[in-house]
């Protein structure tokens, strides 16, 4: 049940567009206050058009009006909208009820359940306990087209009926006290409705017959527009008498009648077809009365043809008989319409209480924009309470700001002077650092001076140790000396400097004492004395033979180039033997660095010559910066 104080109805018809606005009166029953009525042509029933004139006639209507609420509750068309009553076996599970009756329509509704909203009731029970369902669906589309042209009028769509649930509780809201069987024919613009209710049971058929095919036989006849022929049927038409009459002068007149009691003969035939079905189907009763409604059901001789045909008791369907009348509204005006209001009163009664059919055919999406419209006032508040707190909290920071500001400048005032002095001293204290950098170096050098001295004395100490280790060994005495010590920092391509230990890269030649037994006449001896390590050219600089490290001006690296005696007449591993000790005493050094200290591949070994050569690479475990 929905609530609203001040509230609108809209029946989207097929051929009329009808408006009206209730209200809760006193003791909570619907009043009346305002209606209005629009013809929507030819143009109003075609599917390309229909949203674009049902907007623009219900925009035109609210302007004419003195319509004042915005909560709506609209219909839909018969035509638009599939209906069928469906059987159900006894059911003892309720909680499976909604599944399988959601599988009835799938199987009922003939178009795919995602591209339709639908919605059932139930609407009791057979006398052997079968339950009587009421399936309706739309396609989504349609609902999503009424929503549109509601929210471009401004309106808020509150709930989407369908014209035959409405009529039902219309007619049982007005006419609760009749408990036989009792028809109720709605004649629309393109279907009819037919609706029996007996002892609280409702079955309801629409038949796809509608007032519009005798405007369109009678345009086709005459030749006349559809609008000018619909004004000639409403003004000049009547359903012909059966029997020998005469005919009207008017030929119009004539033909409209002809036509239109051939219409209302199919129609009878659709209606007596539904009866026999409700007694036979349905177990209903003969109806014992026939009620009429509809904007085609006012056309003279309507009632007496149906009274003829059905041979029950025929009078119209007043649906305002327990509707309270705005005392401003002409009674004689609505007397000639109310009988095609009972849509909008059945719509209007869903804002009241509990109704006999009650179908809601809103789209989810639709739903959801509704719930947000009905949400947006406490969003609107909620943006307006956080610009507000923003607003508040904005002026606060402000105050403080400006609090903060003066205390800032305050200390600004005493900063100044001391800012001044941090500059003055961050100056001294760079050129502090500057010079103890200079002295720090100066240090280095000092300290230094002594380390080259000390790598000397232990290349000294080493080779005496190497040849007492292979005298033991061989049983012979050996001799090892340096032949040349070559130095290079780390820069790569570094080639300056004059040389020697402590400076920058250089070439040393060290005069080794001559071991005995060597003559040094001989040729040969002389030149193996001479002989420099391959790639090192006579007094240039050794850099290539050193490993870039760097961008720092540092010695990590010696190469020197060892001689020894050549021992192979008394072992042929004996020179092996040599060169490998060599290394290990190195390696073994507490002021090299085993990783880096290795052969460096460069030997010269020759079977007649008195003497041989070896490289090695002295990897210096404290680099030396220059």
């Amino acid at each position: 049940m929905l609530n609203a104080k001040s509230f609108l109805t809209v029946d989207f018809g097929a051929g009329t567009l009808k408006v009206a606005e209730f209200e809760v009166n006193e003791v909570g029953g619907l009043r009346l206050k305002e209606y209005a009525l629009k013809p929507l042509g030819a143009e109003g029933a075609k599917e390309e058009t229909r949203e674009a004139v049902l907007q623009k006639a219900l925009q035109q209507l609210l302007a004419e009006k003195s319509f004042r609420a915005k909560d709506v509750n609209v219909c839909a068309p018969g035509f638009h909208v599939f209906s069928k009553f469906v059987k159900l076996p006894p059911i003892s599970d309720s909680s499976k009820i909604t599944q399988i009756i959601q599988y009835e329509a799938q199987q009922n509704v003939p178009f795919p359940l995602t591209e339709v909203v639908w919605d059932y009731q139930i609407m009791g029970t057979t006398a052997t306990g079968e339950l009587e369902v009421l399936l309706v669906a739309i396609k989504s589309d349609i609902v999503e087209g009424l929503f549109r042209v509601a929210e471009a009028a401004g309106l808020r769509l509150q709930l989407a009926d369908v014209s035959s649930a409405a009529l039902c509780n219309a007619f049982r809201y007005n006419y609760g006290d009749l408990e036989d069987c009792t028809m109720l024919l709605d004649i629309g613009a393109k279907t009819s409705n037919l609706l029996f209710f007996e002892k609280g049971k409702v079955y309801s058929r629409s038949i796809n017959l509608g007032a519009n095919s005798i405007t369109t036989d009678f345009e086709k006849e005459s030749k006349l527009p559809f609008a000018e022929a619909e004004a000639k049927k409403i003004s000049e038409g009547f359903v012909s008498l059966g029997g020998a009459y005469e005919e009207p002068e008017n030929p119009h007149q004539a033909a409209i009648s002809k036509i239109a009691r051939q219409f209302m003969t199919r129609l009878h035939i659709q209606v007596n077809q539904t009866m026999q079905f409700y007694r036979g189907q349905q177990g209903g009763s003969a109806p014992q009365r026939l009620f009429l409604c509809g904007g085609a059901s006012l056309m003279p001789y309507t009632a007496q043809f149906f009274a003829e045909k059905l041979n029950v008791p025929v009078e119209y369907f007043n649906p305002f008989r327990n509707v309270q009348i705005d005392p401003a509204i002409n009674l004689e005006d609505l007397a000639r319409v109310a009988h095609s209001l009972g849509e909008v009163v059945g719509l209007g009664l869903r804002n009241l209480a509990h109704c006999p059919v009650e179908l809601n055919l809103m789209p989810e999406s639709t739903l959801n924009w509704v719930q947000f419209n009905q949400k947006k006032p406490y969003f609107i508040a909620t943006v307006f309470s956080l610009a507000l707190v923003i607003f508040l909290t904005s002026w606060v920071f402000n105050k403080l700001g400006s609090i903060y500001q003066e205390a800032l400048d305050h200390l600004n005032e005493k900063i100044t002077p001391l800012q001044q002095k941090e500059v003055a001293f961050k100056s001294a204290d760079a050129d502090r650092k500057k010079a103890k950098a200079i002295a720090d170096q100066y240090a280095a050098w000092i300290d230094e001076r002594y380390y080259w001295p000390e790598v000397l004395t232990e290349l000294h100490q080493l080779m005496i140790q190497v040849e007492a280790d292979t005298k033991g060994k061989l049983h012979t005495d050996t001799g090892v000396w340096i032949e040349k010590f070559i130095t290079a920092n780390n820069e790569e391509g570094a080639a300056s400097g004059a040389g020697g230990p402590g400076g920058s890269t250089g070439t040393y030649n060290y005069n080794p004492r001559v071991p005995p037994g060597i003559n040094m006449d001989d040729p040969r001896n002389r030149m193996f004395m001479s002989r420099r390590p391959p790639g090192v050219t006579p007094g240039a600089p050794a850099a290539a033979t050193a490993t870039a490290k760097g961008a720092s001006n540092e010695v990590s690296e010696i190469t020197v180039v060892f001689r020894g005696v050549n021992l192979n007449n008394i072992s042929p591993t004996a020179d092996n033997d040599i060169y490998y000790a060599t290394e290990a005493a190195l390696k073994g050094s507490p002021l090299f660095d085993p990783v880096g200290t290795h052969l460096d591949g460069q030997n010269d070994i020759t079977a007649d010559a008195p003497t041989f050569t070896f490289g090695m690479v002295i990897k210096l475990k404290k680099p030396i910066k220059l």
